[in-house]
């Protein structure tokens, strides 16, 4: 840019800067309207439900999870499998034609039956994130959980 570009631009930023100025809070309202864009997936409650029979029957490796935003529901139950691996078996109470279990690059993809039910089998220990996209009658939209251990 020239001298006298840098001279428009000046006499341009100072006419915006007095008759449209920037509002005081623009950043903080901008940080909270991203933040807050997610909100329904990244703040999906997670619950652990503790099975009182596990104690008795000598189940200790296993773990129910369950995951909501108000309008879907999952179910997971995670087992001990032979190998060190685990087994996870699932129910979503909505209409859903894949979900996708979800540890860092790796991915498993599962066809949930009739009733919502789907499995995964020999999957090792870690951090995942379960992603499904969920019919409804405005469309399709996507669930996903908030990262979680099994």
């Amino acid at each position: 840019m020239s001298t006298t570009d840098d001279e428009l631009m000046a006499a341009l930023r100072a006419l915006w800067q007095e008759n449209d100025p920037v509002p005081a809070d623009l950043a903080e309202r901008m940080v909270a309207a991203v933040a807050s864009d997610d909100l329904s997936r990244e703040y999906a409650l997670l619950t652990l439900v503790e099975d009182a029979t596990a104690a008795v029957r000598g189940d200790t490796g296993t773990t129910t999870l369950q995951f909501s935003d108000g309008r879907v529901g999952v179910m997971l139950h995670v087992a001990d499998a032979e190998g060190g691996g685990r087994r996870v078996d699932g129910w979503v109470d909505a209409e859903s034609p894949a979900v996708v279990l979800e540890q860092g690059q790796k991915s498993w993809t599962a066809e949930p039956a009739e009733h919502g039910r789907f499995a995964f089998d020999r999957v090792p220990p870690g951090l995942y994130r379960l992603r499904l996209t969920v019919r409804e009658d405005a469309g399709e939209r996507v669930f996903s959980t908030p990262r979680f251990e099994i």
